[in-house]
This record gives structure tokens, C-alpha cells and sequence, in this order.
């Protein structure tokens, strides 16, 4: 499931950047996701 919220934030933020629409709510929601991911691969290998 997050692997999917990823992918789908990265091609609306690739959107973003080569068409200019929807702007920096598509980056700050790339930011999130890649926080989120990084958090998720720590606890992961934490366990």
C-alpha cells in the first residue's frame, strides 16, 4: 500500500514539474511520502 501512495505521489509530482499544475502541494506531499518511507524502513529493520 505504500509502495503504491509513493509511486502515485512521484508521477503526480513528475506531473507537477513538466506541466507546472497543482505545485507545491504535489511537493510537499513527495516530502511526506519519503519521510514516511524512511521512517517505515527503520522501524523494519529495527525489529
Amino acid at each position: 500500500m505504500l509502495w503504491t501512495i509513493l509511486i502515485v505521489l512521484l508521477v503526480l509530482w513528475l506531473l507537477g514539474v513538466i506541466g507546472g499544475i497543482a505545485g507545491n502541494l504535489i511537493h510537499l506531499l513527495l516530502v511526506i511520502a519519503l519521510i514516511v518511507l524512511i521512517v517505515r524502513l527503520v522501524q523494519g529493520r529495527s525489529r
